[in-house]
């Protein structure tokens, strides 16, 4: 018990991976975190798991993030752009983030903040700390191919689940005694895929699927929610995967911590 004490005293990093639609869980996720009165001291997020770290990191409780994504769809966060690097925008997640905390920079976070991209210029990860954070989430959800890159100090930035899509080493670099990561994919079987956009996506989550285990590996607890029921791209689902994420979470953080 003295054990199980101790850690809840330490400073805790949290890492919110990618997973696209099945992000809605980090919600639940947090909403565990919350009911067991644990504090979180550090925050990082890559691809969907960034913006709701970013929206943590500036004060936005579960409940309010919940409300925010309950009915959206991916034409609230997406917009046609063709161009030469992809077919669609995610602008509107830039213009979500400024709708919601403002047009803020990392520099103001209630608690620090991590968000991990890709580089295209030169195939390494990218931790931002600093600048707008709008546009950081903007690069860390850009799935390549789908997503236009971001260009942010002449860097192309894509995704970060290319390099670590559950952004784990950041954590004990800002500070955290104990880090603690959600794996969205996990456990997740996939569905055949009904369009262009769905082919992308799984064409994408096999890829770093097997990079994600690597990089949990050296997390202290990692966190990993039965979503094999859920797709990818199907928006419809947003409450149901709060409370996989939640329950999980919930039974994984209590055991660890009580």
């Amino acid at each position: 018990m003295k054990i199980k004490w101790l850690r809840r005293n330490k400073k805790i990093g949290l890492a919110l991976g990618g997973g696209a639609a099945l992000g809605a869980a980090h919600i639940g996720v947090l909403k565990a975190f919350d009911e067991l009165n644990i504090k979180i001291s550090y925050i990082s997020g890559n691809s969907i798991g960034a913006l709701s770290a970013s929206l943590f990191a500036f004060g936005k409780t579960w409940q309010e993030q919940e409300e925010i994504s309950v009915g959206l769809k991916w034409l609230d966060v997406s917009k046609i752009s063709i161009s030469k690097y992809s077919l669609l925008s995610n602008k509107k997640i830039g213009q979500m983030v400024k709708d919601t905390i403002g047009d803020e920079e990392f520099d103001n976070s209630n608690i620090p903040l991590a968000i991990v991209a890709s580089n295209l210029n030169s195939g390494k990860k990218i931790i931002l700390k600093e600048g707008k954070v709008a546009e950081a989430v903007m690069a860390s959800t850009a799935i390549p191919g789908v997503f236009k890159p971001m260009d942010i100090d002449g860097k192309l930035l894509v995704d970060g689940g290319l390099v670590e899509n559950v952004p784990v080493s950041p954590l004990k670099k800002m500070g955290a005694e104990l880090t603690i990561g959600v794996n969205l994919n996990a456990k997740r079987s996939f569905k055949k895929p009904e369009n262009w956009f769905g082919v992308m996506i799984n064409s994408y989550y096999t890829l770093i699927d097997s990079l994600a285990k690597v990089h949990t590996s050296n997390a202290d607890l990692v966190i990993e929610p039965d979503l094999s029921g859920f797709s990818l791209i199907d928006t419809k689902n947003t409450k149901e995967l709060i409370e996989k994420g939640y329950e999980e979470a919930k039974k994984v953080l209590a055991d660890y911590f009580y």
